[in-house]
């Protein structure tokens, strides 16, 4: 019999250790020689540092001042001062600081946003289901999301990129909202409307918030921090995850699910709780990026000028992106390469409940009382967590393009695992390492993609990379799989993402990049 309970703690344990490991703490207390270096050459110009904790987070200004401190003994023609270590020093200091005050507003901004997501997420198939609707209704309504997302995305990126990524991030909060409001009707085709807006939602969280972030930090040259930024953010998305389990299930729970009044279509309570939570959550996601946060936009080149720019559409932004992917085999593998790893995470979501169970089942028989799915998923977060981590001291010795070739690898292992095991508790372990991978996944891939897709397209590629994820995951749901058959496909798209990786890392290599 596995003990889930058991499994939890020993990877909390472990989550605990590696991100101490990955933490500034433990260079403090666990300095390398070059540490020591700094830390001494830091005690001589923590004024200056100081003095530049409060500059505003202006690109212009960091540029600028970075590219003074920099070129100023070039341009007079001597050789660098004596303390150059110490200016270097001084200079990091700032760079942190800055980059810790941009961090901070984004992350309590996106992580409003994947809050929202995860509390609405394990509740949208029970929510139809309490409403009455047949298998094959509920179907129709999940495809109908993921086709939105396919549709919508392939041009809603260009927009971004033209309009404004704050702006859009706002119509984010207000499209997902709305989505929201809707599942209060039992109408089918007041839902159908609701997935067709969360379909749309949804392309814009997971292709403009990071535009955004790669936006700002390369507006404010700190595009050296963007690997750590990726790695915080999935750590606290996956703390977000597990805090979501526990408010979407006491909401669930406090207030009896029933129609307004008599009659009425209109429903309260129940499994609307979660959405009611996600609605206030958005409510405050538009607010704060409203509030915090500058606009940024996709740059454009220099045979761009504004009338042209004006003149531009969505569909030939479309095309553009479209024209910039394939030409470009860097950016054409990145996309192949994150469809098929979050195409197999998507598939792994829909099977891993129905292949525990059956391999529960199988050991215990007629002693089977249900698996503990609150734990289990709980375990999961915190492997991603651990995963994230990972990434972050794996970045001290490796390149992203490098890591994400074990990353893939482990994953096809994993999956491997969980096809040719016998027992529930040696495929949870494996499940276990795909999460981990799933954790350095993120930061990796958002790290490349911010060095391989051009700043003015990065939006509407971003959602063009999402065109074949979405097939794969239609796929997954129109055909009827067995959960080993379905892990066995997972496992044959990370051993190509492993070949199309692995020749991605030779092209950047051999460019010097």
């Amino acid at each position: 019999m596995t003990d889930y309970n058991l499994i939890f703690g020993a990877v909390l344990l472990f989550n605990i250790a590696v991100t101490f490991r990955a933490s500034s703490y433990y260079k403090k207390y666990f300095p390398s020689p070059n540490d020591s270096t700094k830390n001494t050459s830091s005690e001589e110009t923590s004024s200056v540092a100081q003095s530049e904790e409060l500059a505003p987070l202006s690109g212009d200004s960091f540029r600028d001042n970075d590219k003074e401190k920099g070129d100023v003994d070039l341009e007079h023609g001597s050789d660098p001062p004596a303390d150059s270590t110490a200016v270097n020093a001084a200079s990091d200091n700032a760079a942190n600081i800055r980059h810790a005050q941009l961090l901070r507003k984004y992350l309590i901004v996106y992580l409003l946003a994947a809050l929202s997501d995860w509390l609405q997420g394990p509740y949208v198939y029970a929510l139809y289901d309490a409403y009455g609707y047949s298998q094959h209704d509920i179907a129709v309504l999940f495809v109908a999301g993921f086709g939105s997302s396919m549709v919508f995305g392939s041009f809603i990126g260009g927009m971004a990129d033209q309009c404004g990524r704050r702006k859009f991030i706002i119509l984010f909060a207000i499209i997902y909202a709305l989505s929201c409001m809707t599942k209060h009707f039992k109408s089918f085709s007041i839902l159908m409307n609701g997935r067709l807006l969360g379909g749309v939602a949804t392309s814009l969280l997971f292709s403009v918030f990071e535009a955004w972030l790669i936006g700002a930090h390369a507006s404010a040259g700190l595009m050296s921090h963007i690997g750590k930024a990726f790695s915080t953010a999935q750590y606290g998305n996956s703390i977000i995850a597990i805090v979501a389990g526990q408010i979407a299930n006491k909401a669930a729970n406090h207030v009896e699910f029933k129609p307004f009044s008599e009659g009425s279509g209109f429903y309260t309570g129940g499994y609307l709780g979660p959405f009611d939570v996600s609605l206030l959550a958005l409510i405050l996601c538009g607010l704060l990026a409203s509030a915090l946060w500058d606009e940024n936009y996709g740059e454009t080149t220099a045979d761009n000028d504004d009338n042209e720019k004006a003149k531009s559409s969505a569909s030939g932004a479309l095309k553009k992106a479209y024209h910039t992917t394939i030409s470009n085999p860097d950016i054409l593998s990145c996309g192949i390469i994150s469809s098929l790893f979050e195409g197999s995470m998507y598939i792994f979501v829909f099977m891993w409940t129905p292949a525990l169970t059956a391999l529960a089942k199988e050991e215990l028989g007629d002693e089977f009382e249900g698996l503990p799915f609150g734990v289990i998923f709980s375990t999961f977060m915190v492997c991603c967590m651990a995963g994230s981590s990972i990434f972050s001291i794996a970045m001290e010795k490796l390149k992203p393009e490098q890591l994400a070739v074990t990353v893939f690898g482990v994953a096809a292992f994993a999956f491997a695992m969980i096809v040719f095991s016998a027992s529930a508790t040696s495929s949870f372990l494996a499940m276990n390492l795909f999460e981990m991978c799933v954790g350095m996944y993120f930061p990796s891939m958002g790290t490349m993609k911010g060095m391989i897709v051009p700043e003015d397209k990065r939006a509407a590629i971003y959602n063009l990379f999402r065109i074949p994820l979405n097939f794969i995951v239609l796929f997954s749901l129109l055909t009827d799989l067995t959960p080993r058959v379905s892990f066995i496909l997972c496992g044959t798209m990370m051993v190509v993402a492993t070949l199309l990786q692995m020749k991605l890392r030779a092209r950047i290599i051999g460019g010097g990049k």
